[in-house]
């Protein structure tokens, strides 16, 4: 069989023929950029042929690369097949990423499912053959105990402790184990994933872990990893689901380790997530989530055996999923609305969770209606020329001054890309310096004087109009095409602010708050949320961060079978308004993609 040889780790590789070099590197688990899923649209997954034969220069590899990157062997992996032995060198690693792990939690009352009771077991004799069952059941007065707690039991006398979920016993151990509980809250996102570790008894969070979704390697967003379903339909629910359970059980053991604990401690794991990813971890077909009418299988909550799916936790160990309202409101926007209790507003608060989908939630005195808006990738950094992920050299800020263009980068590094934050500030600033008008375009260069400073900032590519933001270590622009991906995003999630609005009967001064939750949304300043016009100018003194919703959502969940049932009735209260089916939506699309003016 032909090789590949990977550099720089000089390992080498057997391959079968006939697939792509970037299904071969990823089936080997090497790190590729690939936000398209393989699509030959995105133009990241860029390796270096250093030996060997491949074929030829394909017309798509000429339109994504630059001359001098084809000249130097560069290649799209996605559009290579491979049939010879080939050394290749990576060009991209897998960079440390930023995770919110923290958010508003509101107070509560604990109320977990899971309890421990210790009990003595008293060893039978010819007089007194009492089964263990019975003894059980007889001491703590209960009819049944689970076939399953039957099964991972064994037999011995003394005092034994016995863990229940609901009243119902999960498992039983030897001696006293009742000092030791521990849960977990997870949320899944399509980016991050975040765990955290904790004491049931005093909801202390012991630990937490947070890494990028595995599934990045099935796509970046959730409609790429729909198609890879749909286009393997033999194995492709199994493959999602393995990637993000083999995740979890990599996280649950980091934060057992660094709290001391075993995973076997663990008795009850909570799950927030959107409605896709919720699909995916349970291993159900998401395919209908993603051609219409978009009905999921599910939206209800599940409360199923952790080792159901593959989690590796004590023996009977639960796992609950929290509730969704439809296939794009999910279960981490239901644990939103939970956490910031907008069901107990007496004003009218605007909820809103920005990413790939811009989820918003409308409280109206406690009437909640909502409604999604597909945002696009942008804003985390894809579809962007020289976007990326929010890790180590990406851009995250930009300033244009007379002196030049200012950047922050992440981690004080060269700067190689920019991120979701970075290019909402630099178009921010392209609008507020005048190099791009209130309708996208950029201005002519020939419109400026060259003793401009702006001059030097715009370079032609034929007919088209870039924004240098550095010539350092490489040249990083912002094309024509990338702003135009923004105006994309904010017409899409200031429309559906506008729509629920409408359907309310609120004008924008009637609002008392916008609360923005998220991952992304916590590294948005004010300004670039309404100096780009994503939000309305007049809502600026009236934001709050509240940081992730979903993780705190589960924890809750965690800790209160209250919040659980509350949460479940929220779910099924929340209205829900597709904005395709409302009159006029088109016309009000076109008329929020209009940046602000800053001429006036």
């Amino acid at each position: 069989m032909p090789k590949i040889t990977v550099q720089p780790a000089g390992k080498s590789y057997e391959y079968t023929v006939g697939k792509t070099l970037l299904e071969i590197l990823l089936a080997e688990k090497i790190f590729v950029d690939n936000p398209c899923n393989g699509k030959g649209v995105c133009g990241k997954c860029r390796v270096k042929v250093l030996e060997g034969n491949i074929p030829a220069i394909c017309e798509t590899e000429r339109k994504l690369l630059k001359t001098e990157e084809l000249e130097a062997g560069i290649r799209l992996s996605c559009l290579v097949r491979p049939e010879d032995d080939l050394e290749i060198e990576l060009l991209g690693k897998e960079r440390k990423h930023e995770v919110l792990t923290t958010g508003y939690i509101p107070d509560f009352t604990f109320d977990c499912d899971i309890e421990k009771r210790v009990i003595e077991i008293h060893k039978p004799t010819l007089s007194d053959q009492t089964p263990w069952e019975d003894q059980i059941k007889e001491q703590l007065r209960m009819d049944n105990i689970s076939f399953s707690a039957l099964q991972s039991a064994t037999f011995a006398p003394g005092q034994v402790t016995v863990v229940l979920h609901n009243g119902e016993v999960i498992q039983v151990e030897e001696g006293d184990t009742s000092d030791s509980l521990y849960g977990v809250a997870i949320d899944i996102g399509t980016t991050t994933v975040v765990c955290a570790l904790i004491d049931m008894h005093t909801g202390k969070e012991l630990a937490n872990a947070s890494m990028i979704n595995a599934q990045k390697h099935f796509g970046l967003d959730v409609l790429t990893r729909i198609t890879y379903e749909l286009e393997h339909p033999l194995d492709g629910v199994e493959k999602l689901r393995g990637a993000i359970v083999e995740s979890i059980n990599d996280m649950i053991q980091d934060i057992c380790g660094q709290a001391g604990v075993l995973k076997e401690q663990i008795y009850e794991i909570t799950v927030g997530a959107n409605c896709t990813m919720m699909h995916m971890l349970l291993g159900i077909d998401a395919t209908p989530i993603g051609r219409a009418p978009y009905a999921p299988m599910f939206v209800k909550s599940k409360d199923i055996p952790a080792d159901s799916i593959g989690i590796h936790a004590a023996k009977g160990a639960r796992l609950y999923c929290l509730p969704s309202v439809s296939a794009y409101i999910g279960a981490d926007i239901v644990a939103g609305a939970y956490v910031c209790e907008l069901e107990k507003e007496i004003g009218n608060v605007l909820f809103i969770d920005i990413g790939t989908n811009g989820e918003i939630v409308l409280s109206s005195h406690g009437k909640l209606l909502c409604c999604s808006c597909a945002a696009g990738p942008a804003l985390e950094g894809m579809n962007i020329s020289s976007g990326m992920r929010a890790s180590e050299g990406a851009i995250e800020d930009v300033e244009i001054t007379e002196e030049g263009v200012k950047l922050k980068v992440i981690g004080d590094e060269p700067p190689i890309g920019v991120c979701g934050s970075g290019i909402l500030a630099v178009v921010k600033e392209l609008l507020k310096s005048g190099l791009v008008r209130k309708d996208g375009a950029f201005i002519k260069k020939d419109k400026l004087e060259e003793t401009d400073y702006r001059y030097p900032m715009i370079q032609l590519d034929g007919r088209k109009r870039e924004f240098i933001m550095t010539e350092s270590p490489e040249k990083l622009l912002i094309t024509q095409g990338d702003v135009r991906q923004v105006q994309l995003a904010k017409g899409a999630i200031l429309s559906g602010f506008i729509a629920l609005l409408n359907k309310a009967g609120i004008q924008m001064e009637d609002l008392d708050k916008v609360m923005i939750a998220g991952q992304f949304g916590a590294h948005l300043p004010a300004d670039s949320l309404t100096g780009t016009g994503i939000l309305p100018q007049e809502v600026e003194d009236r934001l709050v961060y509240v940081g992730n919703s979903s993780k705190t959502g589960a924890y809750m969940a965690l800790m209160s079978a209250k919040v659980k049932r509350e949460m479940e009735e929220l779910a099924h209260n929340m209205d829900y308004m597709e904005l395709g089916a409302t009159q006029g939506y088109e016309r009000l699309f076109s008329d929020c993609l209009i940046f602000p003016d800053f001429s006036k």
